[in-house]
């Protein structure tokens, strides 16, 4: 059903321009994930995963097309209303982690919380749970310079987890971990996913990440390649 869509892209292109030199990063691309979906976007170097990711957060905007999400067409917002609805509604995981460097690990996972008015005593318990789950507990008084880029990714995903948004983004989550950390943190995905009912979708090459996956986008030169659903 309509009211179930979370993430829809009609006619999507991105065209980057520089100088005489036209790149096509998207075609038109039509996508639609309904909530409680964990789907995976898969393509080789150049297909348009990032680009895709960066277009349904907003962080980028379409050529031409629309996108929705929760229901919301990004293009009505203003760039105030976009910046509370990511808070609200997105959780990001990047690839190079986008830690706030003069916070400690326990501020940085907080930090979302702390916008959007969470009482402290909740954001505490939630932060203690959620660095207990990625192996952080130790860990919370330390900055992002004290620690290994597994580590720092760790406390990326659990800043995008602890306030439970409606949406995760996950650009190549798996990229600076060893593989029996990421699968880890895949399972605890995977069951944030099916217990709360949050919407996972990841841009990654890795394998185990397509596995673990229920549905599997692939691009291929900007265009939908596949579309698979386990």
């Amino acid at each position: 059903m309509e009211k179930d869509l979370v993430i829809e892209t009609r006619g999507v292109t991105r065209t980057y321009v520089t100088g005489e030199v036209k790149v096509h990063a998207l075609h038109p691309v039509d996508l639609a994930v309904r909530r409680g979906e964990f789907t995976a976007v898969a393509g080789p170097s150049g297909s348009g995963k990032t680009t895709l990711l960066n277009i349904v957060s907003g962080l980028d905007t379409p050529s031409s097309g629309k996108v929705k999400l929760a229901g919301r067409e990004m293009s009505a917002m203003t760039q105030a209303e976009l910046s509370d609805f990511r808070r609200d509604h997105i959780g990001f995981i990047f690839q190079a982690y986008n830690l706030i460097p003069v916070l400690t690990v326990e501020e940085n996972v907080e930090y979302i919380m702390l916008l959007r008015g969470v009482p402290a005593g909740e954001r505490a318990a939630r932060v203690k749970r959620m660095l207990d789950e990625v192996g952080l507990s130790g860990k919370k008084g330390r900055f992002p310079s004290q620690l290994s880029g597994g580590q720092q990714q760790r406390v990326a995903i659990a800043r995008a987890m602890v306030s439970e948004p409606d949406i995760i983004l996950a650009d190549e989550p798996t990229a600076n971990l060893d593989s029996a950390t990421g699968s880890a943190l895949m399972d605890m995905m995977r069951d944030l996913n099916e217990k709360r009912g949050m919407t996972f979708l990841f841009s990654t090459h890795d394998r185990m990440i397509m596995e673990k996956s229920t549905r599997l986008v692939t691009l291929k030169d900007g265009r939908i390649d596949s579309d698979t659903k386990k």
